[in-house]
């Protein structure tokens, strides 16, 4: 027991300078932070304080100062992707109409067809029964419409 709790403290002592290890920050000429344990040759890099202080117990950390980010540039393909999306946008809203008018007209059909009494208003509000010709005509107009406008 006391071999392996003198192993352990070895252990424990010796990691700590691999703890301890200076670090490096440097960028590249791509404009990227790079950190490492050593810095590459050729290349101005500076030293970073890894010893921080914690604070004692009980005491809160004080909150992070966030910076605000500068906003974004839009670039053409930002552009793009706008026009394509308003262009998306218009063209599902007029297949949405397109499909309100072919169910309308589909309704209207069944209506001519299923029922040869059809009653329409006039202008001044009175009803009148529709005669058989112009509710063939109607018919023959909405099946025409649904094959050209709705397959």
């Amino acid at each position: 027991m006391r071999r392996m709790i003198l192993t352990g403290s070895l252990m424990l002592a010796l990691s700590a300078p691999v703890m301890a290890a200076q670090v490096y920050k440097w960028v590249d000429a791509q404009g990227v932070t790079h950190f490492g344990a050593q810095p590459p040759e050729g290349t101005r890099a500076a030293p970073v304080n890894t010893n921080v202080a914690q604070p004692p117990s009980g005491f809160p950390l004080p909150p992070a100062k966030a910076t605000p980010a500068p906003a974004p540039q839009p670039t053409a393909s930002d552009k793009q992707k706008a026009v394509d999306e308003k262009v998306r946008q218009e063209v599902a809203q007029q297949e949405a109409e397109r499909a309100k008018y072919c169910d309308n007209l589909r309704l209207n059909l069944a209506q001519l067809k299923n029922n040869p009494r059809v009653r329409i208003a006039e202008s001044n509000g009175d009803m009148r029964r529709m005669p058989e010709e112009e509710r063939q005509a109607r018919i023959t107009q909405a099946e025409q419409d649904l094959q050209k406008n709705c397959n």
